[in-house]
């Protein structure tokens, strides 16, 4: 994937730089293992290099009737800062605009600070080969020290466009605002811009097999 900035929880990642973030995941029967990793084409910070962040994620998933369920562990290698580990669980619903709540859990070097969404989106079939796919999240943090408080917000669009039998692009936009105005000085203060929302775009390529 490569984007216009790194946005991740509402944090500016990147300072107006270009990122790309490849990814590789391998599934079977509901198990998978995700491998992921950032690039900053311009980074801010000295004594870093560009390649800064990898995190590798075991995940199960699976279904009840129309009751989604899944679980999860994930690894933050973080370069210029301390490592850190959660453990997530989501549950979802299939019915119209898929909602879907998931709790995040620290273990390691925010030990006790959660993060949790819920989502909803929707998928629209245009023609016979292309999807346009809508979604909005909300979120609540806490940072088991002082905040606690519904922090950002997410609208995305996407479009994907097959390509063959294994290739596929999807260009999408999103925007993520802060949800209150201590979240506002939160992610201003823990941005690379001192930005407390973003618009930004990217584009993903796949392959799948």
């Amino acid at each position: 994937s490569i984007y216009s900035t790194y946005v991740w929880r509402g944090f500016g990642l990147s300072d107006d730089s270009i990122v790309i973030q490849p990814s590789m995941t391998v599934g079977y029967k509901g198990f998978a293992m995700n491998l992921w990793g950032n690039l900053d084409t311009d980074y801010y910070a000295e004594d870093t290099t560009k390649y800064n962040e990898t995190d590798i994620t075991l995940s199960y998933d699976g279904a009840y009737e129309k009751l989604g369920y899944g679980a999860g562990y994930i690894y933050y290698a973080l370069d210029g800062t301390d490592d850190t580990q959660e453990i997530y669980g989501t549950l979802s619903y299939d019915v119209l605009l898929s909602p879907t709540l998931a709790f995040y859990y620290d273990v390691d070097d925010f030990s006790g600070a959660y993060y949790v969404t819920f989502d909803i989106s929707h998928s629209f079939p245009i023609g016979e080969t292309y999807t346009l796919d809508l979604g909005a999240l909300v979120s609540y943090m806490d940072d088991n020290e002082d905040y606690n408080d519904f922090h950002n917000g997410v609208l995305s669009a996407s479009m994907t466009f097959p390509i063959g039998n294994y290739f596929s692009i999807t260009p999408e936009v999103n925007y993520s605002f802060a949800l209150s105005s201590d979240a506002e000085d939160v992610i201003k203060g823990g941005s690379a811009d001192d930005d407390d929302s973003y618009f930004y775009g990217g584009a993903t390529v796949s392959f799948a097999f």
